[in-house]
Order: C-alpha cells, then sequence, then structure tokens
C-alpha cells in the first residue's frame, strides 16, 4: 500500500468480512454441518452464501497480512518435520494457490450486494498482495528463483491472473506490472522435471505472451507436447511416462493443459485439434469427478498431496465454471457434489489453527498426511473448488433446485445408465 487512501479503502476490509461471514453463519445461511448433506435443504441462495462463507475465511488470514507487508511476520509454516526449507517456498505458495481458485469470483467485480462489496475489497487487497510480493523493497518479497518450488507457484500466481484479467492484472499499477513481469521471468533458470512440472513453465510462459512480453517458446510447448504424448485414455493423463493413481489431474494438469491450449491453440492447426481433444477430455474427467464424491461428501483417499483437500476437485470445479459439464450431469448436480466435497473437507474441526491458519490435513488436522513437500501455503490449493463461485448467481449452476447426485440416485435404486469410456485418440 503507498498512499493513505489504499489503507483506509482496504482497512473497512475486515469488519466487512466479518459482517458477511456473520450473516452467512445465521440460520438459513450457514449451510450443513461437515458430513452431513445439504443438497436436499439448502436453497440455492443459502448454498452460495456457504460457499463465500468459507471462501472468505479462507482470505481473510492471508490478503490483509500480505496487504500490510505482515504476511512473513505472522503466517505460521508447519511442515513435516524433515522438511527445513518450507518457509523459503510457503508464502509464495500461499498467495498463488489462493488466488488461483478465487480469481474467478474476484473476477465478477464490485457489486451493490454485500458478497459484491466483498469481492471489491477482497480484490483491493489481493492487488496489494501482489504488488508486496513483487516489490524487491517490500519485507514479503517472495522467492521466484532459489530452489524449484518457485516455479510451481509461480505458475499458480500467473495462472490466477489469466483468470481475473481485469481484476487482479488489469488494475495492477504499471510499476506492478512490471514487477510481476520480471518475476516471473526470473523462474526461468528453474529446468521442470519430466512430470507435471513441466506444465508450470508452460503456464508462466503462456501468461507472459498474454500480456506482451516475449515468451520462450520451449518451456511453453515442452509441457504441450509432453501431455499430448502422456495421454493414457478415458479423459487421464499420466504424470510423467508412468500413470500414478493419484489427484494430480486435477490439481495441475487438466486444467494447465486447456487453460495453455486457450491462449495458443490457434496457432497452428494440430494444437487447435488437441484443443477440443482437451476440451473434451476435461469434460469426461468432470463425469469421472462426480461419481467419486459418496453422499457425505467423502471420496476415496488415494496418492500423494492429499492434504489439498476439495482441491482435488479442481477438474469438476473448472469444467462447471466453464459450462463444460457433460450433457448428463445437470449443473446444480455439480453444485451439490462440490459443495458437500468442500464442507467435508474446511468444516472439519481442527482444520484451522486458533489464528485461522490452514492445518496440514484432509478431514481435520492430520500431519502425518504431509508429505516433505507439503507446508502451510502448500494447502491453499484447496481454494480450486471454488472456481464456479465465478459464475453470477442467476447462472444455473447457482439458481436451480438442488439435483442429487449419481452417487445418490446409483444407490438409492435408480434405474441409471450406463457409464461410457471416451474413446478419443492421442
Amino acid at each position: 500500500m503507498n498512499t493513505r487512501r489504499d489503507f483506509v479503502k482496504l482497512a473497512g476490509t475486515a469488519s466487512l468480512l466479518a459482517m458477511v461471514s456473520a450473516r452467512a453463519s445465521e440460520p438459513g445461511l450457514a449451510g450443513h454441518a461437515a458430513g452431513s448433506t445439504p443438497g436436499a435443504a439448502a436453497t440455492s441462495e443459502e448454498e452460495r452464501a456457504a460457499w463465500c462463507r468459507l471462501a472468505i475465511r479462507l482470505a481473510e488470514p492471508m490478503l490483509p497480512a500480505l496487504a500490510a507487508r505482515r504476511l512473513k511476520a505472522v503466517m505460521p509454516v508447519e511442515a513435516h518435520p524433515k522438511a527445513k526449507d518450507r518457509p523459503e517456498y510457503s508464502h509464495l505458495e500461499a498467495l498463488g494457490r489462493l488466488l488461483m481458485g478465487l480469481a474467478p469470483w474476484l473476477e465478477l467485480g464490485a457489486a451493490a450486494t454485500p458478497e459484491g462489496r466483498v469481492r471489491e475489497r477482497l480484490g483491493a487487497l489481493a492487488r496489494a498482495g501482489i504488488d508486496a510480493a513483487t516489490d524487491p523493497a517490500s519485507p514479503d518479497y517472495m522467492n521466484f528463483a532459489r530452489g524449484g518450488q518457485p516455479l510451481v507457484d509461480a505458475a499458480f500466481l500467473a495462472q490466477a491472473l489469466l483468470r481475473a484479467p481485469q481484476a487482479l492484472w488489469g488494475r495492477l499499477d504499471e510499476r506492478v506490472r512490471r514487477n510481476v513481469v520480471i518475476a516471473l521471468r526470473a523462474t526461468r533458470v528453474i529446468r521442470p522435471g519430466e512430470s507435471n512440472w513441466k506444465l508450470f513453465a508452460t503456464m508462466v510462459e503462456v501468461f507472459l505472451h498474454r500480456v506482451g512480453e516475449p515468451r520462450d517458446d520451449v518451456r511453453l510447448f515442452e509441457g504441450l507436447t509432453r501431455h499430448r504424448d502422456w495421454y493414457v485414455g478415458d479423459g487421464v493423463y499420466g504424470d510423467g511416462p508412468e500413470f500414478h493413481w493419484d489427484y494430480y489431474n486435477s490439481f495441475v494438469i487438466q486444467p494447465m493443459f486447456v487453460e495453455a491450449l486457450d491462449v495458443v491453440g490457434d496457432e497452428a492447426e494440430s494444437w487447435a485439434g488437441l484443443r477440443g481433444k482437451a476440451r473434451e477430455r476435461l469434460t469426461r474427467w468432470a463425469a469421472i469427478q462426480e461419481r467419486l464424491i459418496a453422499s457425505d461428501g467423502s471420496y476415496p483417499v488415494l496418492g500423494r498431496s492429499i492434504a489439498y483437500r476439495c482441491g482435488a476437485f479442481q477438474g469438476l470445479a473448472l469444467a462447471a465454471w466453464r459450462r463444460m459439464l457433460p450433457p448428463e450431469m445437470k449443473p446444480a448436480q455439480a453444485r451439490v457434489a462440490l459443495g458437500r466435497v468442500i464442507r467435508r473437507t474446511l468444516e472439519a474441526p481442527g482444520t484451522y489453527d486458533a489464528a485461522g491458519w490452514l492445518q496440514i490435513g484432509l478431514a481435520g488436522h492430520q500431519p502425518g498426511l504431509g508429505e516433505t513437500y507439503i507446508s502451510t501455503g502448500s494447502l491453499y490449493l484447496c481454494s480450486a473448488a471454488f472456481l464456479p463461485l465465478g459464475l453470477p448467481p442467476a447462472d444455473p449452476f447457482w439458481s436451480d433446485p438442488a439435483v442429487p447426485t449419481t452417487w445418490e440416485r446409483a444407490w438409492s435404486g435408480e434405474n441409471l445408465g450406463v457409464d461410457k469410456a471416451l474413446k478419443s485418440p492421442k
């Protein structure tokens, strides 16, 4: 924050967030407790209020602290006992991952409603936070080049800026834009391994290209060609040349692959064809993801990074936000499924510490689920499940009555049609 006017504008945010949080906690607006089945009773307005309340809870400790340039002073860094280097990376992790999921919501901009006013204030805090993170004179200036991890979270920050081109990037001062570009370019010293990391380099270069900066074509297209070749069928990619059972198709692969091809897909006929296939595969992945969600919001605990909680369902959330759900899935059905996962993973006792920061775990505080690369900042990838907040309240995702999920319909005895694999060649 550079002026008294900026400070006054942002200082009012805490009370506004408290007001909206309190309103969303009133009877009829709070949704349902973790493990319940909210779709049957909650109205669409109540559902959106519950999502907003939880999104605000994620943002509330982080963005005000970073806007005040005090994030490093106040944010705890919980990590695996053997991981001693996470304070080098955790703050950029927190910023990039939080904004990646909340960006579409912020992009809706201000409105004369409590939610609209919160969006405007959070957007102002986010922009001040981006300034603090990329200004070399800031005590919260973040690490974009030392070690390998900064490439990951610079890519999430770039993804956030692509998802909110007006609310985040478009309203930054020219000085801050230049600092962001310099910070993202600094990640070019990091060489990505043969895994989903290729797409982190791709995403950084795609963003630089989108804002008119020179791009590194080798880094940009290597991630696309690798994942084109790593497609294993039925809407699923390998994370490298071997397939792993985990949620990395949602955490990274499907979203970054599709969104990168959005930008460069018209540059060659082959890329345009791959873009169409990638979108079709995302739709299939969304169908698979919706079927994984039980009626209580639980889902299979498979693979690494399970502490990213509901971020495991970014594929379904992205397809809903982009209106790319399969034809047999109604938007309100996706809303019910995602809402249950969000509440199951973010309302369990122990999810947050006393100051409101996320703690390692899936359903509460479970530090044993944290790998050596997991820390407090990492956990904010859970925000990816909130992408449909970027749809306005009048969209069918929010306005239509609740629809039972596939899990409920099948296990209640409904005579469903069979699930069919996607026949899509490489």
